[in-house]
């Protein structure tokens, strides 16, 4: 979670450390965070904040800005201020928003007065509405059997693994160390796939390094989803090298959910129409730094992204519904999209809604440049997990259990897999159709195939005739008597099978003549 959402109040911390932030002097990190000039863009309340505990800063440019398109049922508008502060005032100013406004203000890095300007003054990018995503659910074959397949016991393995370094903030060694082992662990899972990669995405002024996971699309690889957590942690009492800031829920939460929906992704032998990519960010705590030069790269290299999910924090259920959607600063179509998604696969889920402020976590950096996100959160914004960016975020006081994580690791792969498979525009290639005639004596077999199936498609095969012919298909390999994976072997003639595919692959017909028969074959099939 960004900066300003430790559950952080001057009232709640050792009197020590308020007194030192009531007279201005607690410098709050390493080196980075010292009396270092930077620009920030803030959001109306927290602004008001922001003069109180730093009168100097004054906005240098503000904007009414909107939080979501003008035809959403959830249209807001925000005020938001360019302003230059003491890096070190970005900690007072968390502090002051939680105590007095009893929620999060927000702000965005920029590392220049002129980049903050372009930020502040950049039009909302509307995507035409041929361009959108038909946002279909027609994939329940693949999906329903890989949300069944996925464990929590895995998503409490990667919390903890993560957990395990002292901190993982952006400028310690420790931060790169944990950008280096997630690297390693999801390159070690794709192994073997051709058709997926996985890189560091390197950061001009800071070590810690954001990971990319990319699975390229088998016919649309232009159109990108993006799933995304943040892999940084911070400690609002001031990080250093040994300093203990778990951040076993924030964000180790997020990265352990997407982990899951990649692992039966791969169990599966899924691959997408679209290209899917998967984003450890670094240094989200600091002001979105590590997202924002992503998606700016992404735009300036006009990469086509047609959804964001954001998991930021999916492990402590502080609230009475399952998954809330946060509706400032995202896209309605998309949201409407995750919830039909909620009711179709976990309809036991209830679902809540809230709103987050300005820059309240990494899918911000998307929708500032056009993109359309979503961001299901663990909670209502003033209940969520009271011990984040504190030592204290450990997964004990998760409660030991990641069975909320779960929910939010099936929804990822729901949405992976549906937008994934859309394709081009939503709609899928028209199935191909072979017909063939012929007669077999008693005990005579033939075979047709292989057949190319593709992703996300099916295979069906209808036979009707005179006499007797049995019918057997099997996926890879041609099929017998006694091996297959489906078999239609009634009295007549008349027989029908069905596969569906969760990976492009080879399907194989056998025909087998019970006695004297003749008749028509029609296959029917999604090439690749």
């Amino acid at each position: 979670m960004d900066i300003r959402k430790s559950h952080f109040a001057i009232s709640g911390i050792a009197p020590k450390i308020a007194a030192l932030l009531a007279a201005g002097l607690f410098v709050g990190s390493t080196a980075a965070m010292d009396t270092k000039k930077v620009w920030i863009t803030v959001g109306d309340a927290a602004y008001a904040q922001l003069q109180k505990v730093a009168p100097q800063a004054i906005a240098r440019e503000s904007r009414i800005t909107l939080t979501n398109q003008a035809s959403s049922r959830f249209t807001g508008t925000e005020k938001v201020h360019l302003v230059e502060v003491d890096e070190q005032q970005l900690l007072k100013l968390s502090a002051a928003v939680h105590q007095e406004l009893k929620r999060c203000g927000g702000f965005m890095f920029h590392p220049s007065e002129s980049a903050g300007r372009k930020a502040l003054n950049k039009p909302l990018v509307k995507r035409p509405a041929a361009a959108r995503p038909a946002y279909a659910i027609g994939n329940q074959a693949i999906v329903t059997p890989m949300l069944a397949q996925m464990q929590d016991s895995n998503i409490v393995q990667t919390i903890v693994d993560m957990a395990a370094f002292d901190n993982r903030y952006y400028a310690t060694t420790n931060g790169a160390n944990a950008s280096n082992w997630l690297l390693k662990k999801w390159t070690d899972m794709t192994a073997g796939r051709s058709d997926i990669s996985v890189a560091q995405f390197s950061h001009p002024n800071w070590g810690q390094k954001s990971v990319i996971l990319t699975i390229k699309g088998s016919d649309n690889p232009a159109e990108v989803v993006v799933l995304g957590a943040h892999l940084d942690t911070i400690n609002m009492n001031g990080t250093y090298e040994t300093t203990i800031a778990p951040g076993a829920d924030d964000d180790a939460s997020g990265i352990a959910s997407l982990t899951e929906a990649l692992r039966v992704m791969l169990a599966n032998g899924y691959k997408p129409r679209r290209t899917i990519k998967i984003i450890g960010y670094a240094a989200e705590e600091v002001g979105l730094r590590g997202s924002q030069e992503i998606a700016q790269n992404f735009k300036d290299n006009n990469v086509n992204v047609v959804g964001v999910m954001q998991l930021d924090m999916t492990n402590y259920q502080g609230s009475s519904s399952d998954i809330y959607l946060y509706t400032d600063y995202t896209n309605s179509q998309q949201n409407d999209f995750v919830a039909k998604l909620i009711s179709t696969y976990l309809p036991t889920l209830s679902i809540g809604y809230d709103q987050c402020g300005y820059a309240c976590s990494d899918h911000a950096s998307w929708d500032a440049q056009g993109y359309p996100t979503s961001m299901p959160f663990e909670a209502a914004f003033s209940q969520y997990n009271p011990y984040i960016h504190t030592s204290d975020d450990t997964y004990a006081n998760s409660g030991s259990q990641a069975a909320h994580a779960l929910k939010f690791a099936r929804l990822a792969a729901a949405y992976a897999v549906e937008l994934g498979s859309e394709g081009s525009g939503g709609t899928p290639p028209a199935d191909k159709v072979e017909t063939f005639s012929g007669s077999l004596t008693k005990g005579q077999k033939k075979t047709y195939g292989p057949y190319k199936v593709g992703a996300g498609g099916s295979i069906k095969a209808a036979l009707s005739g005179s006499g007797d012919t049995d019918l057997y298909v099997r996926k890879a390999a041609a099929p017998s008597t006694t091996t297959y994976d489906c078999k239609s072997d009634g009295p007549t003639s008349t027989e029908n099978c069905a596969l569906n595919m969760a990976a492009n692959g080879d399907v194989y017909l056998l025909l087998n003549g019970y006695a004297a028969s003749s008749y028509k074959l029609t296959v029917s099939y999604r090439p690749q």
